[in-house]
């Protein structure tokens, strides 16, 4: 295949990947299953999938369709070629606003879409949990549906028309017909001619309409996606005396990119809902008293009816992202639900909170109602959106299972439903997991499994059988809105009768003779239970490393953590960090998740005796910037940048490291030596000729300006500083890192200026490096002999009273962090990361304790722009030195909504990596200091971020410690 592979390549505009990295890295989704397909395409436009359908027809391979790669039940799970659509058919290509309706192209990322109608006044309703990430192709082909279908309806309520290439290459557009028009179709001598004509011989006998009516789920269940929609078209006038006009969408919807290719579609859009929201987050001391509160609730214009379970819950308190999110939450409910109102008018929308709350009262079920408003609203159905990815959380080999998660039955029928399954859960021992869309009557239930286990596997099996014939019963879907895929598919024939199945394999065949579209999903899927991500019974590889994993139960765990949830595609308008290469390259190979397949794929695979050896390791996490984004905005915490410290160490174990690198670890001993003759260093650094020289010898890019050394270290200034002589409020220790000492000492000058001016005692003690450089390339032995060095040296100095201060966040930092995984004395670091802060969280502190006021800073106007460094956005928070910028009665403080700077230490000065690391900044952040008036001061705490920013922009931007210290009023 592989000279056919390299033909195919030659042909198309668009991009062709089959090594083994980019195979690997999409052998999953969001599913359990994996398999290693024969490619991957990335289409540029319509010829090239015309092509890859040429390609596929000739040489016995299929395609399969795929967007942001988040789906469920294994549906972009095959080996064929995937054809990726997320990179280039991301077009908006025209807006109707008269007839409400938006044409576009597969790619485009649902809330993108929405924010390009907001001011059309329209937008599309259906509502994913990964709607700042997944597509409208993807939703689709699965018929998503989301929080806002209880009054949005689902997607196959919302698609007008679609522009198709069947199997064969044709081109055909599917929209609504009249019954002259159908007429027509019959008549084709065409692929679609035949599609039309097998239909109307399968759908129009009164008996198999009689049949599909009485096998298919309850009509009034909208959440229903068990095989294809035959039981919708049946309703339309060429199969009945309705005079709903046929349309093929609602076939076409849901069917997974198994009948035909979509490249445009045409959406009906609805008005923005009311601007004006209450939210009522209704606490239940149990799961049953929640859901018999459901249908009561639903009598009210309810525009979110969600729910989350205490498992949800408790998963949401260690997370870094979320545990602020869960400021409404009243002692430990077992469940909560959460109900939305909206209106125009503040008068309407107060008697509709009226009457709802007095309908929850009455019911005597919950215990309490705290109402929601504004950004709260926002932060709890974030909280309740995290869940899937969250539910990874679970430490170890058990997690919950996507399986039966997708269930819907009518509302009325849901708490019946939930008591039944639960007692069907207790035989197996199960605590399964509830969470999701109470007022749809589709809960995501998981049962907890260890699909490693052969046993688990078995109860796999057993658990999806049995809840597949008590949905049955209730006439309800086992696939509400993620779809059949390979999961669900081998239940079709059972869910809606043997009958009623032969005639969806016939419709298939119809669409796709030879088999060439997404094969094995829906129709003829394989076992439910083949296929499985891992292998049963497994021996579980024995992996040595020198950063402590136990929080995993090991790296290889720890990767594993990533279920898929695709998080990590997010583009910048969705804000967050995560993760800056992919929002430069589009490409899947630069995402987090596809970090963690590989780490996956290779440490489980691998038959070298150093699993990490691996060339593909290293080309994958190339882009990775260790900005830590994925630490906290990854509802799973995958950590890539201690993953990928702890590959370089590795991997240079057995394969060196380069000058360049050593260069870079050994920076500050460089600096050090450099210091002697600062003069003379800086003139080598700045002049052309001799830069040019250094700069190629390393692989730094030409374009960067180099670092210039402080004249006086921060070192050198202590030594013959004269001790403050006040009676100080508190001692603090100020860390005084490599960064600051040798290349901006002025800063630290200032910042021991501030403290003392502010009443402060500053101590500055003799202590080693911190250790970042040696951490970010992956010299893990030097940097554990430093922090267990600091951890010995500040241990007994540092407490609650006495705490430690850091300039440079991904110095200090690194106590709190890094530390904590490479210290052999792991309580006293923890004990020690308690008490380290970043000097702006110090500062807020002590402003909130009243011991620092607006009193003591100058009343002098100024603006400023402050951007958030990577680290502190993701161990701290950038509202610290927000609240400390503007404490000074007059100045006016906006933070930059940037993600990463793109420098990243020393990833941005390495000449492959330069054109990435612009393009990171050219984002947000850049675009926003240039648009900055002469005037307007640009803060940034990092000090990659404020050479990034003079190197892109040409502005000079100052530590925020510097601004506080000039704004200190003078004492007389």
């Amino acid at each position: 295949m592989q000279l056919p592979l390299q033909q195919l390549a030659s042909r198309l505009d668009g991009d062709l990947f089959y090594d083994d990295l980019w195979r690997s890295i999409y052998a999953t989704d969001a599913s359990v299953y994996r398999k290693i397909p024969t490619a991957v395409a990335y289409p540029k436009n319509k010829e090239d999938i015309q092509e890859l359908i040429k390609f596929a027809n000739e040489h016995n391979t299929s395609l399969i369709p795929r967007t942001a790669g988040t789906s469920l039940a294994g549906q972009v799970v095959g080996e064929g070629i995937v054809v990726d659509v997320s990179k280039y058919l991301t077009k908006i290509i025209s807006i109707d606003k008269e007839a409400k309706t938006v044409t576009l192209q597969p790619g485009v990322i649902r809330d993108d879409l929405n924010r390009v109608l907001e001011p059309y006044g329209l937008f599309f309703g259906p509502n994913t949990s990964t709607s700042n990430r997944c597509m409208v192709g993807g939703m689709v082909g699965n018929n998503s549906s989301g929080t806002t279908s209880i009054k949005f309806g689902v997607t196959r309520d919302k698609v007008v028309e679609l522009k198709t290439l069947l199997s064969d290459g044709s081109e055909v557009v599917f929209s609504e017909i009249t019954s002259e028009e159908y007429q027509e179709k019959l008549k084709l001598d065409s692929l679609e001619g035949e599609i039309y004509r097998s239909l109307q011989n399968e759908l129009s006998p009164e008996e198999i309409q009689q049949q599909i009516k009485e096998g298919f789920p309850k009509p009034n269940i909208h959440r229903r996606s068990t095989g294809y929609a035959i039981d919708e078209l049946i309703y339309s006038e060429a199969f009945s005396d309705s005079s709903e006009k046929l349309n093929l969408c609602k076939l076409l919807t849901g069917s997974e990119g198994t009948l035909a290719f979509t490249t445009e579609m045409t959406l009906q859009l609805d008005e923005l809902p009311p601007k004006k929201a209450v939210m009522i987050a209704a606490h239940f001391e149990s799961l049953e008293k929640c859901l018999r509160a459901v249908v009561p609730a639903m009598q009210h214009s309810l525009f979110t009816c969600e729910m989350m379970d205490r498992i949800i819950l408790d998963c949401t308190k260690s997370n870094l992202k979320y545990k602020d999110n869960r400021f409404f939450i009243e002692k430990d409910p077992a469940a909560i639900l959460m109900l939305e109102l909206r209106a125009d008018d503040e008068d309407d929308l107060t008697n509709q909170t009226a009457e709802l709350l007095k309908t929850l009262e009455d019911s005597g079920l919950c215990y309490a109602l705290p109402v929601l408003r504004g950004e709260a609203i926002n932060m709890a159905l974030e909280l309740r959106k995290a869940g899937l990815g969250l539910l990874g959380n679970i430490v170890g080999d058990k997690k919950p299972v996507a399986c039966i998660e997708d269930t819907a039955v009518a509302v009325e029928d849901l708490a019946d439903y939930i008591d039944e399954f639960s007692a069907l859960m207790k035989t197996y021992g199960q605590r399964a997991v509830y969470y999701a869309h109470a007022g749809a009557g589709e809960l995501h239930l998981r049962p907890i499994l260890n699909l490693k286990s052969e046993e688990d596997v078995v109860l796999f099996r057993k658990i999806t059988e049995d809840v597949a014939t008590l949905v049955k019963s209730y006439g309800g879907s086992m696939s509400g809105e993620h779809g059949d895929g390979r999961l669900r598919a081998e239940f079709i024939a059972f869910m809606i009768g043997s009958e009623n199945y032969e005639i969806l394999k016939r419709v298939k065949l119809a669409f796709d003779p030879k088999n060439i579209l997404n094969p094995g999903k829906i129709i003829s899927a394989v076992p439910m239970d083949e296929h499985l991500r891992y292998n049963p019974g497994r021996k579980e590889p024995e992996i040595s490393t020198i950063m402590d994993f136990s929080d995993a139960q090991g790296i290889l765990r720890a990767a594993e953590n990533c279920n898929g949830s695709g998080d990590c595609r997010k583009p910048v308008e969705a804000g967050g960090t995560m993760c800056p290469s992919y929002r430069a390259t589009r490409n899947e190979k630069d995402t987090t998740r596809a970090r963690a397949n590989a780490l996956r794929e290779f440490l489980t695979h691998s038959e070298k005796t150093n699993r990490f050896d691996h060339k593909e390791l290293k080309e994958v996490l190339d882009l990775c910037i260790s900005c830590k984004g994925c630490k906290s905005e990854c509802p799973s915490n995958v950590d890539m940048a201690a993953y990928k410290a702890e590959f370089e160490y590795q991997y240079q174990k057995s394969n060196g490291s380069s000058l360049r690198t050593k260069s870079f670890a050994y920076n500050t001993s460089l600096n050090k030596m450099g210091g002697f003759f600062p003069g003379l260093t800086n003139a080598l650094f700045s002049n052309k000729a001799s830069s040019a020289l250094l700069k190629r010898s390393l692989g730094i890019a030409p374009e960067r300006t180099m670092p210039l050394l402080s004249r006086e270290t921060l070192t050198s200034y202590v030594k013959k500083k004269e001790k403050n002589a006040t009676t100080p409020i508190k001692k603090v220790v100020l860390f005084n890192d490599e960064f600051t000492n040798y290349l901006e000492s002025e800063i630290g000058i200032a910042a021991i200026k501030l403290l003392e001016g502010l009443n402060y005692e500053v101590r500055i003690i003799e202590h080693p490096e911190s250790g970042r450089t040696f951490i970010s390339k992956g010299f893990l032995e030097q940097a554990k002999k430093l922090a267990n060095r600091n951890v010995d040296l500040f241990k007994n100095i540092i407490s609650e009273e006495t705490p430690l201060l850091g300039i440079e966040p991904s110095a200090i930092l690194t106590f709190r962090d890094e530390y904590l995984r490479l210290a052999d004395n792991k309580e006293d670091a923890k004990q020690l990361a308690k008490n380290t802060f970043l000097i702006d969280e110090f500062i807020k502190k002590e402003i909130v304790a009243g011991n620092i006021t607006a009193a003591s800073f100058t009343s002098e106007k100024k603006k400023i722009k402050l951007h958030g460094h990577c680290h502190q956005k993701a161990l701290s928070n950038i509202e610290n030195t927000f609240a400390m910028l503007n404490l000074p009665e007059n100045f006016e403080v906006t933070i930059i909504p940037s993600g990463c700077c793109g420098m990243a230490g020393s990833f941005g000065y390495e000449k492959e990596h330069y054109e990435v690391s612009m393009a990171i900044g050219e984002q947000t952040l850049f675009p926003a200091v240039r648009k900055a008036s002469a005037e307007i001061v640009i803060a940034a705490p990092g000090t990659s971020c404020r050479h990034q920013i003079k190197d892109g922009t040409g502005r000079k931007a100052l530590h925020p410690v510097m601004i506080m210290a000039e704004a200190l009023q003078t004492k007389e």
